[in-house]
């Protein structure tokens, strides 16, 4: 008979802030009806590659796959990114406000809750490095495929940085402070 081991990450408390950590929450989220559990005719994913192509256009015709335009916002000489930016923010801002307000559910008829952030360091370093990345490569991981599709195939080796980043981050997860 063999043993099955479970893997549980400890629990630290924070004396500074208390209250369930950020993991605790997002596994409250879990249960929604997962789309790829759904059953649909081989041609039904075509639509994620219409809207990829169409953000790809957008991302294009917005100039912000630009490697330029990117070490213009960071050495501050441009407004053009933060405009980009900015709108994305205000537009996200609107959208939560409007499922709030009108208590919009999902396309299957489930309420969309919003569940309180706790602020961690590590969400400082995580920018920092985010950032220093992206400023460095000139790449940031939305346009990295609309980037590899106009031609600039070098992208890829940020491509392949990033899926090594994501996989290097759910090996120690476990170890790290949250």
């Amino acid at each position: 008979m063999s043993e099955v081991k479970t893997f549980q990450t400890p629990v630290v408390p924070d004396p500074i802030l208390a209250g369930p950590t950020d993991f605790e929450v997002r596994s409250i989220d879990t249960m929604c009806i997962n789309d790829s559990q759904l059953k649909h005719p081989w041609w039904y994913n075509f639509k994620y590659s219409l809207v990829g192509i169409f953000f790809g256009i957008a991302f294009v015709k917005a100039e912000i796959i630009s490697w330029f335009r990117i070490q213009e916002m960071f050495r501050l000489q441009s407004f053009h990114m933060y405009g980009v930016i900015g709108t994305g923010v205000v537009l996200g801002i609107v959208s939560v406000w409007l499922i709030k307000k009108f208590k919009i559910r999902t396309i299957y008829g489930e309420s969309i809750e919003f569940h309180p952030k706790r602020f961690s360091r590590g969400q400082i370093y995580g920018g920092l490095l985010f950032g220093f990345g992206w400023a460095m490569t000139g790449a940031c991981p939305g346009p990295l495929f609309a980037q590899i599709g106009t031609g600039a195939f070098v992208i890829g080796v940020t491509l392949l940085s990033a899926i090594a980043g994501t996989w290097i981050y759910g090996y120690f997860r476990p170890r790290l402070p949250h």
